[in-house]
């Protein structure tokens, strides 16, 4: 499928689980797919929303096991740029920020551990899925919804979300690419973050999230959950690689930089994330 156009999935009166930012992690990818099986989903049940290359050790392993595992992908920004070898990850650092400078060892790591094959599966990643669940038009995108490197956060104002649901044409927008999980309802409508698997989320703790979505008598029921793998495997992994800006990440729970935070998130670091539950 073209990447310019949207994936429609139709109607959907089943459970879905969303995740986002497997990020070259190979033991949260797989720890992530095997979870899903636990709790019963289906391959069809089951979106990424992108950045499935990144800061970690075993990018082409990474890809080859989510292309295995027949689940949907959005486009995220590093799969944009490793699709057309740019010569940087797309993430939307402003030059001189300790994260663009960081960016530079894993971009350049990943790039050279990419087969072709798996460029072209990335050069054919849809840059949005389009749903019905319980009655709202869901739109799952990567960063915004014409931007693919947008960053919206949860203090990101209410304006700006509402405009990007208005683009989309959608009631709920599920996104990537921040790597925090968080919700807002704006009104009769929600913007939904899933949050990543392949980092923590600068919350002090070495989980990952991931996220539920399951229809009720009336709307249905988001839950988000943390996602716990073998944290040494991946450490062990990147060290290895000669990653090691990102690896004491999976030891800390802390980022390297914060450069992209806006100041309320910011002051949230370190301490331990709890989204709870929302009924849309």
């Amino acid at each position: 499928m073209n990447s310019a156009n949207p994936l429609d999935l139709g109607d959907i009166d089943t459970p879905l689980l969303v995740f986002g930012g497997p990020y070259s992690n190979l033991a949260a990818t797989e720890a992530m797919l095997a979870r899903a099986e636990q709790l019963g989903f289906q391959p069809e049940q089951i979106i990424c929303t992108g950045d499935v290359v990144a800061y970690c050790a075993e990018p082409e392993q990474t890809c080859q096991r989510l292309i295995e595992s027949g689940i949907h992908v959005v486009m995220g920004n590093c799969e944009e740029s490793l699709a057309a070898e740019a010569d940087d990850c797309g993430c939307g650092f402003e030059p001189g920020m300790l994260c663009s400078t960081l960016s530079e060892q894993w971009y350049r790591y990943a790039t050279q551990h990419i087969s072709a094959e798996t460029r072209r599966w990335m050069a054919q990643l849809p840059r949005t899925l389009a749903c019905n669940l319980a009655g709202y038009r869901v739109r799952v995108i990567h960063g915004g919804v014409q931007q693919i490197n947008r960053f919206i956060f949860a203090s990101t104002a209410e304006e700006i979300k509402l405009e990007e649901l208005d683009q989309a044409q959608a009631d709920i927008i599920i996104g990537g690419h921040c790597g925090i999980p968080f919700g807002q309802q704006l009104g009769q409508k929600a913007w939904l973050n899933a949050g990543v698997i392949g980092l923590p989320a600068n919350d002090g703790t070495r989980s990952g999230w991931y996220l539920l979505l399951t229809p009720a008598e009336q709307g249905f029921q988001v839950e988000w959950q943390r996602l716990d793998y073998d944290h040494d495997r991946s450490f062990n992994s990147m060290r290895e690689a000669g990653l090691h800006s990102y690896a004491q990440t999976l030891q800390t729970g802390l980022w390297p930089s914060m450069d992209v935070l806006p100041d309320v998130e910011r002051l949230q670091q370190g301490k331990a994330l709890n989204p709870g539950l929302l009924r849309i």
